[in-house]
């Protein structure tokens, strides 16, 4: 990500692929080759849009923009912060970490799941064969990764596995969806890559 600032930048606009970000997702891309990809989806962020560029190009699909798949509000939009002990040191923040059970600094996690899964579901449904990409963000992501495993949205940030640019793919099995996979292409990149934007 292009972010020379070291911000958190959230939902804010502006924020585009770094050109090592470019060639993440083109590897992301890449990586499913042969794939029967019907169907692309990203979050209207520029930078998942960017992402959804070399998906666009390699399935010869138009990009869907699905609002569902943003990433989350929060009120440390545009601000450098790191959460865990730190967070003592800012007192102006204190109010919004009051309760990290909801979290009380953006949407709810269970607000993330709800609109996720409607938006996979609704996808699933958009296609009578073939596999479907979402675009997303890595806390709605790690939001749909622990729900799906019957694991409490609560978590500690820092320890999220869903690193740039990886790939996790969610089956529909009965009447749920399960992750099938987890892979990152990208991660012989991932080493240069700073990703500050998700909380």
């Amino acid at each position: 990500m292009h972010n020379p600032e070291g911000i958190l930048y959230g939902r804010l606009p502006g924020y585009h692929l770094s050109e090592l970000g470019h060639s993440m997702a083109t590897a992301a891309a890449a990586s499913l080759a042969g794939h029967p990809i019907a169907k692309l989806y990203a979050s209207p962020l520029q930078r998942a849009q960017e992402s959804a560029k070399p998906w666009s190009e390699s399935f010869d699909l138009p990009i869907v923009t699905e609002g569902r798949l943003i990433e989350p509000t929060n009120k440390f939009e545009g601000k450098k912060f790191e959460f865990g002990p730190a967070v003592l040191l800012h007192p102006q923040a204190w109010p919004w970490v009051i309760n990290p059970l909801k979290p009380s600094w953006g949407e709810a996690y269970l607000s993330v799941i709800g609109r996720m899964l409607a938006a996979m579901e609704d996808a699933r449904l958009s296609v009578d064969t073939g596999e479907v990409v979402m675009v997303s963000h890595q806390m709605p992501i790690v939001m749909v990764q622990r729900a799906v495993a019957g694991k409490s949205p609560i978590h500690d940030p820092r320890k999220r596995r869903c690193s740039l640019s990886s790939i996790t793919t969610f089956e529909k099995r009965g009447d749920a969806f399960v992750e099938a996979d987890y892979q990152e292409p990208a991660a012989e990149l991932l080493a240069k890559a700073i990703d500050r934007g998700a909380v």
